[in-house]
């Protein structure tokens, strides 16, 4: 199956901007935001223009760019780094993604007396920046790789497979093809794929808007269910793996992701499906032991109350809206990275793998 949304990047530099596809107006409106400032780029992922942990790792490395462009103070500019590292607190990419750029920084300090930014270290943030965005997407078709063989060397006999996802783990969430969406790419390219059950996610809908217009664009077949008929759907027809992305996951396997998941792997669990988590290396962070130490993202009110310009729930009515949950390792049968694949994951397997 040859790929039709390639055509469309989530993310692109112009060589003095960063062009997003704007994801807030998907899939009614195809318009781009251009971001000309780091604070450009935070008010972009804040405001979810651009989301999922890879892009936002992605976007967050042009954005400091962007800052090193204006000529600032090297303080100033640690200032920025700071700046959008605090954008979204929960994927570890974009901590990641700035760390690297940081590393530049300190290494043009130890090694110059220059308390400006210099052409030099503008032109070391470019490289860094692109090398990110590109790892990614080679990072993306290894793991879609990896995932489809493990998933076919599951099954008892040969026949097509039929999974579910949640969010939007696609070209849209990353530089390119996607994480867990690219295992299902990898999987309709080799025609070993029979259904793709997509829950819509509540209450950013990105399975409905996203997923759902990615599959579209590329002719996968798919059916798109509320949030609530998961289990329905797990128990009358025949899921063989459920497949999600990660925003973070944690020394002992314990994986955050969208709202939602966690109930997904309790699900599948007790209906016998099993459960894959696709991300890259960037998404691991081996400093916190479990996912009791994930720092997990509230969101405004407004996001469950109003849809649109319209009320869904009476005024001041309390709400929660934690963004992710933590799904436990004991719950997880695979964790795929561009590195390899944990069956059945633990601590020591993980350390095995990424230290």
């Amino acid at each position: 199956m040859q790929s039709s949304f390639s055509k469309i990047e989530a993310i692109s530099w112009t060589g003095t901007q960063l062009k997003l596809l704007d994801q807030q107006v998907l899939p009614n409106q195809i318009q781009y935001v251009l971001c000309s400032t780091a604070e450009d780029v935070a008010k972009a992922i804040q405001q979810m223009v651009v989301r999922g942990a890879p892009a936002i790792g992605v976007s967050a490395a042009y954005g400091v760019v962007l800052a090193a462009a204006v000529g600032q103070s090297i303080n100033s500019l640690m200032a920025t780094l700071d700046m959008l590292s605090a954008a979204r607190p929960t994927a570890v990419n974009l901590r990641w993604a700035i760390e690297r750029m940081r590393e530049l920084i300190n290494a043009h300090i130890s090694s110059s007396a220059d308390e400006q930014v210099t052409t030099l270290l503008k032109n070391k943030l470019m490289t860094e920046a692109v090398a990110i965005h590109q790892e990614d997407i080679v990072a993306n078709k290894t793991m879609g790789q990896y995932g489809k063989q493990a998933i076919l060397a599951s099954l008892s006999e040969a026949r097509k497979v039929s999974v579910m996802t949640h969010c939007n783990t696609g070209a849209l969430a990353t530089s390119g093809y996607g994480t867990a969406l690219g295992v299902i790419r990898a999987l309709a390219e080799a025609d070993e794929l029979s259904q793709v059950w997509v829950n819509e996610t509540r209450p950013w809908l990105q399975g409905a808007r996203l997923t759902a217009w990615e599959l579209t664009q590329e002719k996968i077949p798919f059916v798109l269910g509320v949030d609530g008929a998961a289990a329905y759907h797990m128990a009358t027809n025949k899921i063989d793996w459920v497949i999600v992305g990660a925003d973070r996951i944690t020394a002992n396997g314990d994986t955050a992701n969208k709202i939602g998941t966690y109930g997904l792997a309790l699900l599948a669990h007790h209906h016998g499906c099993k459960f894959m988590v696709v991300a890259p290396s960037s998404t691991v962070d081996m400093s916190l032991t479990s996912g009791e130490e994930i720092d997990i993202e509230y969101r405004e009110s407004n996001e469950l109350i109003m849809l649109g310009d319209k009320m869904l729930a009476p005024e001041n009515t309390s709400v929660s809206n934690p963004v992710f949950d933590v799904t436990p390792a004991s719950l997880i049968d695979m964790i795929v990275t561009e590195r390899g694949v944990i069956e059945n994951p633990t601590q020591a397997k993980m350390q095995q793998l990424f230290c």
